[in-house]
This record gives structure tokens, C-alpha cells and sequence, in this order.
């Protein structure tokens, strides 16, 4: 056989039951979700931050991380609301590499996918019952969605997925914003028709039940940069593409018109450190065009508590073993630089 089944895994229902919310907690995340929703509907004028390691590798260096955003979050509160990146499974290109923590929960050991579902829900409670933040993650199984659904604060739906039925049919599903990268190719067609796709209602199989979505107006794009034809990194950030972009969804119908810029991937060629001058950059855009300015809700930035990356096993604390990531000392003062030009 060319498949082994290991074993059947428990439904989203029975972990959630095992490892449920408090009262208090469902609190939380409700008011998270309404500050988020208004950035994204345009009730409120604030700058998002997605921003956190490239992958969630190690629950007590992501967890000191997200106490360090908190303190900023405190003093930034007025113009940025911040949403920790707890990137929990991660694409692969070519299916090789660390998969995250939902595979892997020990980089160092073997795939384990029932104590992977265990170790991601507990991070992202942890994460939400002693910060306060309700987190982002990347839906890269759509049928997985569920064992996190009352806990997210934002949901990504990557540059490999964008184009595939199943992502964009679960995502008019969910009640938090959803944003849809634009496919390696550049299409940004692509990125709309998902968009368009995760507004509307639908009917579908899911998880083995006939479901009804009511559409999620929160949907919106994130420009990531694209590879072209010879293999190069490409940006899609600058002036021109946003308002491009801006242009599009006026055509379109659409209603609550936004974009997430991702600072790194194609956008930076994965050169980390140009995310701070990229930040920058777009913020000048917004200031020459409201229209841009309307349209742009914030940034994805990847960050950690060490500047780079580092093999798996080297086991240095708080360092990407994925794509390289900013230091904090490079993040808190690039925040504190974001607040004061807004």
C-alpha cells in the first residue's frame, strides 16, 4: 500500500472538550474579534500587526516572545492592535523540511500528529489565557481548521492553497478575518477570486457533514511578493502595486477593501532584515494617497527573539529553524517607529 493508516484521530468536538475554554476566556477572544473585525470593516483606523516567528517551534521561546509583544502592544495601544503569529504547520515547497509543530510538536523527533493537535491547541491557550492575545495561524488543512476555530484571532490562507476549493469554501465558514495571498505566481486574479469566493454563502462537504456558510466579509488580500519565470524574487509592495490593487477592488463589488502587506517571502526575497525598510515604505504610501491609506490594515512581519535562522538541532533559543526571522530588539523599535508615524 502505497498509504498507512496509523490510527483515527479524535474530532475537533472531543479536543475541545478535553481541553475547553473558560467563560472568561470565550470573553476574550469575543472582544479580540470585535477589535480585529473593526479594523477590517473600517470602524476603526488602526494599523494591524501579524507578527511573530515564522514558525511556532518551541512553545516556551514563542510564549516569552508573546509576553514581550504585550508589553509593546501596552504602550502602542492607541493606533496598532497586535496579532501574534502562532504559525503552527507550515507549506513546504517540495513537502521536505519541518512541517511544524502540529507534525512535529519535538523538531528533533518524529511526526505525531495526535499529540501535534494536543501541543498547538495548548500553545494557542496559553498564549491567549496568559497575554490576553487571541493569535493568527495559517490554514493549511482545511479540515483542521476546527480543533482551533474558538480560539483564533486571524486566520492566513497561503500562497500554495489560495487557488484550492476546499481553503476558500471553509473560509466563508469563519467568523474572524481571512486573508488570501496572492498564489507564487503573482495572479493577483488568483487572490481575488478566492476573496470573492470566501464572501459569498455556500454549500459543501466538511469533515464528513453537509455544511452551509453564511460568507465572510472579512476576507481580504495579503501581498507576499511572487517568483517570475527565471526563478526570482519579485515584490508586489510599492506604490504602484497597491494601488493597482485598490483600483481592482473598486471593480470588484467587494465590500470592506483590504491588504496585509507581507514584509518578508518574495516581498524581501527573504533578506529579513529588508522587512523594516519595506514597512516603511508602504506607510509612505499610505501618507501620499488616501485611497492606499484606506486600503492597507496592516503588516505580517516575522519575528523572533534572535535575528536569523539556524538548523534544526543547533537549539539556539528563540531562532527561526525555518525562514530567518528579525530579532525583538529589531522589532520593538521597528513597532515603536511604525506608532510614531501613523
Amino acid at each position: 500500500m502505497a498509504m498507512i493508516f496509523e490510527r483515527k484521530l479524535p474530532i475537533p468536538q472531543e479536543v475541545k472538550a478535553q481541553y475547553p475554554l473558560s467563560a472568561e476566556l470565550e470573553k476574550t477572544v469575543n472582544k479580540r474579534a470585535g477589535e480585529i473585525a473593526d479594523v477590517f470593516s473600517g470602524k476603526s483606523e488602526k494599523l494591524v500587526l501579524i507578527i511573530g516567528p515564522c514558525s511556532a517551534d518551541n512553545e516556551d521561546s514563542v510564549i516569552d516572545y508573546i509576553y514581550r509583544l504585550r508589553s509593546v502592544q501596552d504602550k502602542v495601544s492607541d493606533k496598532i492592535l497586535i496579532i501574534p503569529r502562532i504559525y503552527t504547520n507550515k507549506p513546504r515547497t517540495t513537502g521536505d523540511g519541518y512541517k511544524g509543530m502540529l507534525h512535529q510538536p519535538d523538531p528533533n523527533e518524529k511526526p505525531d500528529m495526535y499529540k501535534g493537535i494536543v501541543a498547538i491547541r495548548q500553545l494557542h491557550m496559553r498564549a491567549l489565557s496568559e497575554t490576553g492575545f487571541s493569535c493568527a495561524d495559517e490554514m493549511l488543512y482545511p479540515e483542521n481548521y476546527r480543533y482551533l476555530s474558538d480560539i483564533l484571532g486571524y486566520v492566513a490562507v497561503g500562497a500554495r492553497s489560495v487557488e484550492n476549493q476546499q481553503h476558500r469554501l471553509v473560509s466563508s465558514g469563519i467568523s474572524v478575518p481571512v486573508g488570501m495571498k496572492n498564489p507564487t505566481s503573482g495572479d493577483i486574479s488568483v487572490m481575488m477570486n478566492s476573496i470573492t469566493a470566501a464572501h459569498h454563502k455556500h454549500t459543501f462537504i466538511y469533515r464528513g457533514w453537509e455544511v452551509h456558510s453564511e460568507g465572510n466579509p472579512l476576507a481580504h488580500a495579503i501581498l507576499r511578493g511572487y517568483i517570475n519565470k527565471h526563478g526570482q524574487s519579485m515584490p508586489n509592495y510599492h506604490f504602484e502595486d497597491l494601488v493597482h490593487l485598490a483600483e481592482i477592488y473598486a471593480g470588484s463589488g467587494l465590500t470592506n477593501p483590504g491588504v496585509i502587506v507581507d514584509t518578508n517571502h518574495a516581498n524581501s526575497g527573504k533578506k529579513y532584515l529588508e522587512q523594516i525598510r519595506i514597512t516603511k515604505e508602504v506607510l509612505h504610501s499610505c501618507r501620499h494617497d488616501s485611497e492606499v491609506k484606506k486600503l492597507v490594515k496592516g503588516f505580517m512581519i516575522e519575528s523572533y527573539i534572535e535575528d536569523g535562522a539556524q538548523k534544526i538541532g543547533d537549539c539556539i533559543y528563540g531562532k527561526s529553524i525555518t525562514d530567518p526571522c528579525l530579532g525583538w530588539e529589531k522589532t520593538e523599535k521597528l513597532i515603536f517607529d511604525i506608532a510614531d508615524l501613523l
